[in-house]
């Protein structure tokens, strides 16, 4: 049996070179950055010169990135680290945020901007919601879920003009500009300096590197009160011994993504394509959810009416196929997608969304596979009747099925009745007219 990853949003593997860069470190160069004899000072040059690599790749200074423990604590440590500061101002956020994100940001006075059905910010309401109170504003790259990506610089730009008319109120209020980058890095440039940004979160986890490593950009301009008390490592910023290995990995990761973006790019989109004309094909009555052009090459998100999600990840996980409904971090939460509702989907309909994620080892077979067994789990019961709405699609799943329950919605009297089990080769359809059943 294939086994099919498809959830690399999520998680993905560490790159074999990454791990080798790591590897001295858990061993003969394990010593503590901050020690002064001669071996530390070296794992400490070692630190430094990641730093410089990430920063270069970013487009900002070595001095202005701060090492941290992932993603999430990065945007607690920009989200929080302003807002303390500035208790009776507010920060304004997208409706699509990560939790990490949203938690803290509902700890303090924050408004939600809202997203069209693309789940693109609504540019003339955020720059409405940005007041004489406003301090911080984080907006995400690209979306974790249905990978939509943002208009950063737009926003920017936006962000500029009202920094501009404080000046010329004489208003001593800052205004940064936040951003969640860790689902862009793979596939979008990340020079922090052309975006715009103060502030922007990494992760390594989503970049082939080591999982609980990322950092923060944070421009020379913006202070921030520290979350973590203690030793005063990161420039005081994040207390605690540096993971050097998980530093190392971090810089390699990122020169890795980074030198090969524009070609894994143009593979991703390759595969991207395949994958939604297949599902067009097999699965009619699926609609894609998240923008058609501003969206991450990786990326496929589907609502396919009257499924059941959590059914159809377990059929395909029974075949090899590793896919996830949203965002693994909110799996465990019963809650519909706050970011699904946000398209405006119907809580039923969030029910019957999946997301496919495509990574390295991606390949055409593996698509061509995977949409095959989902048009298949799609088309098949466990118990009851699956209801066709139309003859067209009733010879679509005879195509995929070799023996399953199918009903069929539409008759010439256009009255719904119920096919018997078909087989592969069954050249009619017999059964019963919905009012005898």
């Amino acid at each position: 049996m294939m086994k099919i990853y498809l959830d690399y949003a999520a998680a993905t593997p560490v790159d074999p070179e990454v791990l080798r860069a790591m590897q001295p470190y858990f061993s003969e160069k394990f010593y503590n950055p901050s020690a002064l004899y001669l071996d530390a000072r070296a794992t400490a040059k070692d630190v430094q010169d990641a730093r410089a690599k990430i920063a270069k790749q970013l487009g900002v200074r070595p001095s202005e990135i701060i090492f941290t423990a992932g993603g999430t604590e990065s945007d607690n440590l920009a989200i929080r680290g302003v807002m303390e500061q500035f208790p009776n101002a507010n920060l304004v956020i997208s409706a699509i945020e990560h939790e990490a994100v949203l938690k803290p940001a509902h700890l303090y006075n924050y408004k939600e901007a809202p997203v069209n059905s693309d789940g693109v910010v609504d540019l003339k309401v955020l720059e409405k919601l940005i007041d004489s109170k406003t301090v911080l504003v984080s907006i995400m790259y690209a979306n974790n879920e249905i990978g939509t990506i943002q208009p950063l610089r737009e926003i920017a730009q936006i962000i500029k003009s009202k920094i501009e008319s404080r000046k010329l109120a004489k208003s001593a209020l800052p205004l940064f500009f936040h951003t969640d980058a860790c689902q862009a890095t793979n596939y979008l440039h990340v020079q922090a300096n052309k975006l715009g940004v103060d502030m922007m979160t990494v992760s390594a986890s989503k970049i082939y590197g080591p999982k609980q490593m990322g950092g923060l950009y944070l421009n020379a301009r913006v202070k921030l009160s520290p979350q973590i008390l203690g030793g005063g490592q990161e420039h005081g910023m994040r207390s605690g011994t540096e993971n050097v290995a998980g530093i190392v990995g971090f810089a390699t990761a990122l020169d890795i993504v980074q030198n090969n973006r524009l070609k894994e790019v143009a593979r991703m989109r390759r595969l991207q394509e395949l994958a939604l004309d297949l599902i067009r094909q097999k699965i009619p009555a699926a609609t894609i959810n998240g923008s058609s052009k501003h969206r991450l090459p990786n990326n496929i998100h589907i609502t396919i009416p009257g499924q059941d999600n959590e059914r159809l990840i377990m059929l395909l996980d029974e075949k090899g196929i590793q896919c996830a409904a949203g965002s693994a971090c909110s799996a465990s939460n019963e809650e519909p997608s706050h970011v699904l509702s946000a398209l405006g989907l119907t809580d039923k309909a969030t029910q019957s969304s999946l997301r496919l994620t495509m990574g390295r080892d991606t390949d055409e077979r593996s698509i061509r596979y995977a949409i095959e067994e989902l048009a298949l789990a799609v088309y098949t019961t466990f118990d009851s009747p699956k209801i066709v709405h139309s003859q067209s699609e009733l010879s679509r799943a005879k195509t995929v099925l070799s023996e399953g329950e199918v009903a069929i919605a539409t008759s010439r009297e256009e009255k719904p009745f119920v096919a018997d089990r078909i087989r592969s080769g069954d050249g009619g359809v017999s059964g019963k007219s919905s009012k005898e059943l």
